[in-house]
Formats: structure tokens, C-alpha cells, sequence
């Protein structure tokens, strides 16, 4: 019989099969990638797309016995699409200094090409990140795709798989210290996405700090108490409260001592920390010494999903990354 954590990865490979995406892998030049796209191509979780040089894409693929057959390469310098999308990316960029022959040098890197189409339309999501820099990852996402008109913020979350539930951590990845504001929109962000992920669940929003209802007093928790509020105005209908302490919003006993007239009584599902610090190594805890499944971070925020990779992803993390994308897809 499967685990928990492997019956929910196999959900989303199965669930992101049905929608018959087509994703583009502009870091493939990495043997981690290719082997899990070969994989994502053979169990027809999606459609993958290379984004790179075939001779050299093909020798690694050789060297390590890995099939790629019938897996289409895109090299960016050998499409007649770089014109076109070069000068949109022009459009896009000129009052920022962007010139002509700048857009179209910019479009002969992977990154910047993926995402270009991606927003075109020749692809319904991007995985990246095995071997860029999340700065070149957003940079090219952002440039490219753009932000959501609903957001104000690119952040992240993690899909963190525990014994026996599925919960979001957010932002863990992305913004260091945000404001108020920021934190209701990584919030919304995170709902947004909860719903895609999981259409059948009721997504529930615990606003994290170390204080419960004024246990305690600092501008951070203040900061937390005013970003609930404003939550709570934008999103009524959506089941939220803060401030909460960790085992307030997750602990069902402890919430009714620490916060019994909390509507989460104990049962969140959505953690948003209040600033990067603690999502991350809340994060990273849970995976090392609570031994959750961590599958991310998931970069939101964006018009389409560009999904970033850790540089240290393995092949499991590359396949399940890709089945979110295509779940995030419109």
C-alpha cells in the first residue's frame, strides 16, 4: 500500500495528466531534468518541451542513457518566433531601457524564450531553476509573463505532504520581510492557488506569529494582526483568522485553550508567515525533523505559472513540480 505522501504525488501526476499541458523546460542542460522529463513524456503526466541546443542536449541524454526520443528540442536561435518575440519583448520593456537588438539578444536565452512562450500561448507552463538562480528565474518570469492583475507581490509556497494531510506554507521562498499588504496578498495568492490544488477542500488561513490574540506585543505582531484585518475585508467569505501561533492553528486541544473563539479551531491549512525567516525554516524543519514531503517553492503571483526549482531538486521534485504547474494552468 502507498504512503499518504506517495498517494497525494500520485494524485497530482494522475490529475495533471487529464489536463494535457505542455511545459517547457528551459534548464534542461541537467541530467535531473532530462531524466524527468523523459519520465513526465513516458507516464503522459504532460507534454514537455526543451528549451536548448539538441546536439548538446542529445549527447547528455546519450551519455547517461536517458531517452529522450520523440521529445520536441526548441533551440531559441533556430526559430523564426525569436523576431516576433523579441520585439514584444521590446514593447514590453522600452521605457525601461530596453532597446531592439537588446530584446532580441535577450530572447536567445532559455529562460526569457520559455517565458515568452508561455505567455504566447505555445506552452501552458515553465519549469526552471535546476541549475539558474531564483533572481534569474523571477527576473525572466517577471520580464516575460508579468504579474497577475489580482496581485501586487511575486511570493512562493511549499505543498508540504505530512502522515496523513496536505497543507500550503507560504512565502518561504520569496519576499523577506513583507508589510501588511504583502501578506494579504501572498495570502490570497495561496488561497487562489489551495483552490486549484485542491477543488474538492474548504481552504483555511492561519496568519502565523509567536503571539495568539495579543499574548504578546511587537511591531511583528502588529503587522500580523493588521494584515488578518485587512485579509478579512478583502476576503469575508474566505475562513481566516490571526494573529496564531503555530500550534493554536493546527492543534485542535491547544486552539481551544489558546484561542478558543478562533473559527479555525486548531484546523488550518494555509500557514502565512510573517516574513521569510520563519516560512523558511518552518519549512525546512518539518521536511528534516517531521519528515513532510516539501514540493516547491512554487512561485505565484505571475499571469502563468513559471514555476522555480531548489538547485538541489531532485527528479522526484522536478516530476512533481511539473504536475502542479500543469494543475496551476489555466
Amino acid at each position: 500500500m502507498d504512503s499518504y505522501p506517495l498517494k497525494i504525488r500520485k494524485e497530482f501526476h494522475s490529475n495533471a495528466s487529464q489536463k494535457a499541458s505542455v511545459i517547457a523546460f528551459p534548464d534542461c542542460e541537467d541530467v535531473r531534468v532530462l531524466h524527468a522529463v523523459s519520465i513526465i513524456s513516458k507516464e503522459n503526466i504532460a507534454t514537455p518541451i526543451l528549451v536548448g541546443n539538441a546536439n548538446i542536449l542529445n549527447e547528455i541524454a546519450e551519455k547517461n542513457d536517458i531517452d529522450i526520443n520523440g521529445i520536441k528540442i526548441v533551440n531559441p536561435i533556430e526559430q523564426s518566433e525569436i523576431h516576433s518575440y523579441g520585439a514584444t519583448f521590446f514593447d514590453l520593456r522600452k521605457t525601461k531601457g530596453m532597446t531592439e537588438e537588446l530584446a532580441f539578444q535577450t530572447m536567445k536565452n532559455p529562460l526569457f524564450y520559455a517565458g515568452m512562450m508561455l505567455r504566447k500561448g505555445a506552452v501552458t507552463s515553465v519549469v526552471a531553476g535546476a541549475k539558474s538562480s531564483t533572481g534569474d528565474v523571477l527576473r525572466a518570469a517577471i520580464q516575460t509573463v508579468g504579474l497577475a492583475p489580482s496581485t501586487t507581490i511575486v511570493s512562493s509556497y511549499f505543498v508540504m505532504i505530512l502522515a496523513s494531510s496536505v497543507v500550503l506554507f507560504s512565502d518561504c521562498g520569496v519576499v523577506p520581510d513583507p508589510n501588511s499588504q504583502e501578506l494579504v496578498s501572498i495570502a490570497s495568492s495561496t488561497v487562489e492557488n489551495f483552490k486549484r490544488l485542491f477543488p474538492n477542500e474548504v481552504p483555511k488561513v492561519a496568519f502565523l506569529s509567536f503571539s495568539t490574540k495579543g499574548s504578546a506585543t511587537s511591531d511583528s505582531v502588529v503587522k500580523v494582526q493588521e494584515a488578518f484585518e485587512l485579509f478579512h475585508q478583502k476576503h469575508p467569505n474566505v475562513l481566516a483568522d490571526g494573529e496564531l501561533q503555530f500550534d493554536a492553528a493546527f492543534v485542535p486541544e491547544i486552539a481551544k485553550s489558546k484561542a478558543k473563539n478562533s473559527p479555525m479551531a486548531g484546523e488550518a491549512n494555509i500557514f502565512i508567515f510573517p516574513n521569510l525567516d520563519a516560512g523558511n525554516i518552518a519549512y525546512k524543519i518539518a521536511q528534516r525533523i517531521g519528515s513532510a514531503t516539501a514540493i516547491g517553492p512554487i512561485i505565484q503571483g505571475l499571469n502563468k505559472p513559471y514555476c522555480d526549482l531548489s538547485r538541489g531538486c531532485s527528479v522526484d521534485d522536478i516530476i512533481d513540480v511539473a504536475s502542479i504547474s500543469s494543475l496551476l494552468s489555466s
